[in-house]
């Protein structure tokens, strides 16, 4: 008898990064080197106090059994996520009730749109996106709507175009700046607008500020819980993935309305069991310890950037260089300009072993573009560049 997938299942659009995934499979056993710059996956290793920190964790008594919040270990993490929020934003919070530990924000993302999504409910998500702010509305049975990013508007959600019916039945809208894929910050100013415009619409804000210490120049990444008023309806997702080069660890934290919070909480009871412990204490460290690794990342990252974004537009593919995370959204060739971001990137692919991500994985408004994320050795990025300098120069 066959199986069917649910419809909700159904409905989610082609997870085209699994569809890079098999290509470069495919590149590599034809005896052709990857170079991969499809998936943001840092290639530093964590800093050294919070692997030692590790280590010793895994010698103590217990530290296997399950994660109990009321617990030692998870009483410390909290407030240590509590800490570093004040220290960088200057926030406080309750950490029994306004800081719910995640096993990656990734996982908290996909399970706020189950913990308060119906069928008829809609949620309110720019275009394009990292992935699992809309396919988490999907697979949770939310009805989607695209909120369009422009780059002629900064990449910035213009909230006064959403139609009245539409905001009216939405129940959750997310934001994420700095932005994946596309690079973009945002100031205070626009949260502060967000805020105003929100506070009247019973709906949930939750904003996804994963990179807010890769940033660059005097650019400073905001949190949204700055501004007066937010906590009332605005939770915020994090992660120890980027700053700490952590990816693997899967360890993230959400903060702001209680309210919210406990029922994204009581949803995460019936599917995990939290966090390791000794990853808890690892991650601890991570936040309340020396964070001169956090400025020694982003300055490599920022030297990336400068080093690949201006070759690339020497080489005449023009393209703008990021403020922030360690992305380069870039807009596809215009002599491969008939090809769709998907055929672009496989052809690329191809003809040169380097990996991108199209920019259709990140939603339907990536439509034109691709990303690279510039989580590569720089000789790796030289012999990258090389290729596509070539691959470029075939179609003159």
């Amino acid at each position: 008898m066959p199986m069917h997938e649910a419809n909700r299942m159904l409905r989610l659009p082609p997870y085209l990064f699994t569809v890079v995934d098999s290509l470069k499979r495919e590149v590599r056993e034809s005896g052709k080197e990857v170079i991969d710059f499809s998936m943001g996956n840092p290639d530093f290793d964590p800093p050294p106090h919070v692997v030692t920190e590790m280590r010793r964790a895994l010698k103590i008594k217990h530290i296997h059994r399950y994660s109990k919040p009321d617990e030692e270990v998870e009483v410390n993490f909290r407030r240590a996520i509590g800490k570093w929020y004040q220290g960088r934003f200057g926030i406080d919070f309750d950490p029994d009730k306004e800081i719910l530990p995640l096993i990656g924000s990734k996982e908290g993302v996909a399970h706020l749109s189950l913990a308060f999504l119906n069928n008829d409910d809609l949620a309110l998500v720019p275009s394009p996106a990292y992935p699992v702010h809309f396919n988490g509305v999907i697979m949770a049975g939310g009805i989607l709507y695209n909120i369009p990013l422009k780059e002629e508007n900064g990449y910035l959600p213009d909230l006064q175009h959403i139609p009245r019916e539409t905001t009216r039945l939405s129940k959750i809208m997310f934001l994420s700046y700095p932005h994946n894929p596309t690079a973009a910050v945002c100031d205070i100013e626009f949260f502060n607008k967000v805020v105003h415009w929100a506070k009247d619409k019973n709906m949930i804000v939750a904003h996804d500020l994963a990179y807010s210490d890769i940033v660059f120049g005097d650019k400073r990444a905001p949190s949204i819980l700055e501004v007066k008023g937010a906590k009332k309806f605005c939770v915020e997702f994090h992660t120890l993935s980027k700053s700490y080069s952590m990816p693997g660890w899967r360890v993230g934290f959400a903060v702001g309305n209680k309210e919210i919070l406990a029922s994204l909480n009581k949803t995460k009871s019936y599917v995990d069991f939290g966090l390791f412990r000794a990853v808890q204490m690892a991650a601890t460290a991570a936040l309340t310890g020396p964070q001169g690794y956090v400025k020694k990342i982003t300055k490599i990252y920022k030297k990336r950037v400068d080093y690949f974004v201006d070759a690339l537009n020497k080489m005449g593919w023009a393209v703008r260089k990021p403020e922030a995370t360690f992305y380069v959204w870039a807009k596809i060739p215009e002599v491969y300009h008939a090809h769709s971001s998907m055929d672009f990137t496989e052809l690329l692919l191809r003809e040169t072993g380097v990996a991108v991500s199209p920019g259709t994985g990140f939603g339907e408004c990536g439509e034109g573009y691709v990303r690279f994320a510039l989580v590569r050795s720089e000789p790796e990025m030289e012999r990258a560049l090389k290729r596509i300098k070539g691959f470029l120069e075939m179609k003159v």
